[in-house]
């Protein structure tokens, strides 16, 4: 314990603009990593052809949807970390640290075994032809990833533990290791020693050719991209817990906190599974609207395609300042200072207010050269006319949308995450989706009207979202619960 180094940020004492920012660039740069580890499973998968990626997509609209599931619980554990910190409760700090990393766990590993059980039939229930190889890619790939699953959700806990404590900077070191340590194996395990671009590009042609002698190793095609994933994340996330258990950042779960209690699993599961609802919701809505996009073509859909890719970059600092604003919320509120959590979510809201409307300014200047970028050959043009009248459209309400996710960190900050679902939910499903399909198919608009729908689901989910903050009933939190409780007990 005296080797314990707390490099959690004070977020009760003191100003607030500076802890906000603090807190949340180093989960917009975690972000972004991810974004880099992505991307190079992508470059090195598509070396192998267009199954090959495919592949991936296949596999990946099934791992997010669990993934999903698991990181609505990794909330929960955010949440009550940051309220028990802000209340000086530093042992219950600890003992919930323990209990989601051991409720989560199990979850994984449940999840794991239904994964790989099941991975052949989720796979053609989303339409991947069986006798194609890309069919035979995603099942290899899907697989892997699902028996390392519980690595990849031991990250996700480690992340949500260390912010709800203050702590941002540690997670964000591990990702970098692990992002680095993924960009080196990732070549290596897909395509092996055997005419590997990598040796070439780094000018080693003899040390590959050295190395193809003694292995024999030429790589295992899409399944070695699972493997690289594992691999790097797990190493992450065994340091990870290292770094909890030990105590070296301050929050420390004991072995005894992995026995788990009745009272804070359900405590857990009541905070998290609006959250693992809300984000599969979300990403079954985003399937919809791919689907709507669909009836206008193909020329339609990879316009859609880069639509996301864009919007997934630009709302990076909205979504880190939200997370950031979590923690800031959920501590204060803990420590009862009520009138400060408020006033943190309005500063978020200022600030990412500031941001996107000089973010807004440049996509509307830039918007063809923006998304030129992201698409090129035959037919790019169509595309790019299209992709870029998203922007021109949607830019002046980025504003808005930035808006709904810090208020929505508020929300979730207090415990308050059936609230956060709901209306995250009608973001998508009310204001999105059906006007969407209505633009697209009663007017002329094409899939230019998927746009407009956009735009506006950024505008009304941003006022309706702050109506509903603005009513005040969301800053009760657990913490307070407890102590009405006990009083009542005493």
């Amino acid at each position: 314990m005296s080797g314990r180094e707390d490099r959690s940020v004070d977020v009760v004492d003191g100003e607030l603009f500076k802890p906000l920012v603090v807190l949340s660039a180093p989960i917009v740069m975690t972000m972004l990593l991810q974004v880099g580890y992505n991307l190079a499973d992508t470059y090195w998968v598509g070396r192998l052809g267009s199954d090959a990626v495919a592949a991936l997509s296949y596999s990946w609209s099934i791992v997010f949807l669990m993934v999903s599931v698991g990181g609505g619980f990794t909330v929960a554990g955010t949440v009550l970390v940051a309220q028990n910190k802000g209340a000086g409760q530093s042992n219950r700090s600890h003992h919930v640290a323990g209990q989601t990393i051991a409720f989560v766990t199990l979850l994984s590993l449940a999840f794991s075994v239904l994964g790989i059980a099941m991975t052949p039939t989720l796979l053609r229930w989303i339409g991947a032809d069986p006798s194609g190889d890309a069919f035979r890619y995603a099942v290899d790939y899907t697989r892997v990833v699902f028996a390392g699953l519980q690595f990849m959700f031991w990250f996700f806990i480690f992340n949500a533990l260390m912010r709800g404590w203050g702590d941002t900077r540690t997670p964000l070191y591990l990702m970098f290791g692990s992002v680095v340590l993924n960009v080196i194996i990732d070549p290596i395990f897909i395509l092996g020693f055997d005419g590997n671009p990598l040796f070439a590009m780094l000018g080693l042609e003899g040390l590959e050719a050295t190395l193809y002698a003694a292995t024999g190793f030429e790589g295992w095609s899409v399944m070695g991209a699972g493997v690289a994933t594992v691999l790097s994340r797990g190493l992450a996330a065994v340091v990870g817990l290292y770094i909890l258990f030990s105590g070296w950042a301050g929050l420390q779960p004991t072995l005894a906190d992995l026995r788990l209690k009745r009272d804070t699993v359900r405590k857990i599961v009541d905070i998290g599974l609006p959250t693992a609802g809300e984000q599969s919701f979300r990403s079954l809505g985003i399937t919809a609207l791919t689907a709507i996009v669909a009836i206008a073509g193909t020329d339609a859909v990879a316009a859609y395609g880069i639509v996301q890719r864009l919007a997934s970059l630009v709302f990076l600092p909205a979504i880190g300042l939200a997370r950031g604003t979590e923690t800031v919320v959920g501590q204060n509120l803990g420590a009862q200072q009520v009138e400060r959590a408020k006033r943190a979510v309005m500063m978020s809201a200022a600030m990412v207010t500031v941001v996107f409307l000089g973010v807004g300014a440049v996509a509307y200047t830039f918007a063809e050269p923006i998304t030129g970028v992201f698409v090129t050959g035959e037919g790019a043009g169509d595309v790019i006319d299209v992709g870029s009248a998203y922007l021109v459209i949607c830019a002046p309400a980025f504003a808005f949308l930035g808006v709904f996710q810090v208020v929505l960190g508020g929300f979730r900050g207090s415990g308050s995450t059936r609230t956060a679902m709901l209306l995250s939910m009608q973001e998508i499903w009310i204001y999105r989706i059906p006007l969407a399909y209505v633009l697209l198919v009663y007017t002329d608009l094409g899939v230019v009207g998927v746009w407009y729908a956009m735009a506006f689901s950024y505008v009304a989910s941003a006022l309706t979202t702050g109506g509903w903050f603005l009513r005040g009933t969301w800053t009760d939190s657990e913490v307070d619960e407890e102590r009405v409780a006990a009083a009542t007990a005493d």
